[in-house]
C-alpha cells in the first residue's frame, strides 16, 4: 500500500514489513508527511503480531535519503519532520522492539544518516555515501547523530564528520563499523530481504530479548547489564523455543 501525499510505500513480505521512500526526484529527502508516514508504518508494525522485522530503503539508487526537504523547510521552516519523542521520521529516537534492517540504496546525508545510525542492521550498495552534512546548513545533527556517532567511533573520527560535513564512502563507513555490510548495488535488495528473512525466522521473543539487551548494555555499567541479561536470559532457557532449537541441532537438523 501507499501514501500518495507521503510518498512512502509499505510492502508485506511475509514477517518482513517494507518500507520503502518513494521520493526520487527530491533524493529521498522527507517532508513531515513523509516522516510522519513511516512513523505510522513503524508503529503499526510493532504492534502488529505478524511482523518480526523492519526493512527501510529509498527509491532509485542515487539517494537512501537526503535528510529534510530542505524545500518545505524555507517554506515553512526547518524539524516539521520530527516527531516529538521519537525524532526524525519517528526513528532516530525511538525504542523499537522489533529490529529495523536498513538497504542504503544511495547517498544518506542529514537526517538519513541518522536513521541509518539508529537502524541495527545497515546493507549498503558499494557506491553510497555517508555525511552529517548539517553543520553546512547552519545546523547540526542533535536528533541522534551527534550523540551516536559519539558512542560508535573515536573522538577525532566523529569530530571530523561532525564539523566539517564531508561525506565518507561505503567501505570507509564499514571500517569504522557503522555499516554491517557492503554489496555491490544490483545485490542490495536482494541481501537485505537475504537479512531480514533470517533474523525473522528466529523465534520473537528471543529476538526481541536480545535487541534488549543490547541497547541496555550499551548505556549501562557492565556489572548492571550483566544482572539485566542473567534476569532476561533465564526467560529463554528452557522455553519452548530453546527446547525446539536443541532438539534440532542434535538431530542435525540445524547448524550451531
Amino acid at each position: 500500500m501507499a501514501d500518495p501525499a507521503a510518498s512512502v510505500t509499505i510492502e508485506d513480505h511475509g514477517m518482513i514489513r517494507l518500507i520503502r521512500i518513494e521520493r526520487e526526484a527530491r533524493s529521498n529527502a522527507l517532508d513531515a508527511a513523509a516522516s510522519i508516514a513511516i512513523d505510522r508504518a513503524v508503529d503499526e508494525a510493532e504492534r502488529d503480531p505478524a511482523v518480526h522485522v523492519l526493512l527501510l530503503t529509498g527509491a532509485g539508487d542515487r539517494a537512501f535519503c537526503a535528510g529534510m526537504d530542505l524545500k518545505e523547510a524555507a517554506e515553512r521552516g526547518a524539524g516539521h519532520g520530527l516527531i516529538p519523542g521519537r525524532g526524525f521520521a519517528g526513528l532516530t529516537e525511538r525504542r523499537r522492539s522489533k529490529p529495523l534492517v536498513v538497504a542504503v540504496n544511495g547517498a544518506a546525508v542529514a537526517g538519513g544518516f541518522e536513521i541509518v545510525l539508529a537502524a541495527d542492521i545497515v546493507v549498503a550498495a558499494d557506491h553510497a555515501l555517508f555525511a552529517l552534512a548539517e553543520v553546512k546548513r547552519g545546523m547540526f545533527a542533535f536528533a541522534g547523530g551527534v550523540q551516536r556517532l559519539a558512542r560508535a567511533v573515536p573522538r577525532a573520527t566523529a569530530l571530523n564528520l561532525i564539523l566539517t560535513g564531508e561525506p565518507i564512502a561505503a567501505e570507509r563507513a564499514f571500517a569504522l563499523g557503522l555499516v554491517s555490510e557492503v554489496v555491490p548495488a544490483d545485490r542490495l535488495a536482494a541481501r537485505a530481504m537475504e537479512i531480514a528473512r533470517e533474523v525473522a525466522g528466529f523465534d520473537r521473543d528471543t529476538v526481541r530479548r536480545a535487541l534488549a539487551l543490547h541497547d541496555f548494555a550499551a548505556d549501562a555499567p557492565i556489572h548492571e547489564s550483566l544482572d539485566f541479561g542473567r534476569r532476561y536470559g533465564e526467560e529463554t532457557l528452557g522455553s519452548a523455543a530453546e527446547r525446539a532449537a536443541v532438539r534440532a541441532y542434535v538431530q542435525g537438523g540445524a547448524r550451531p
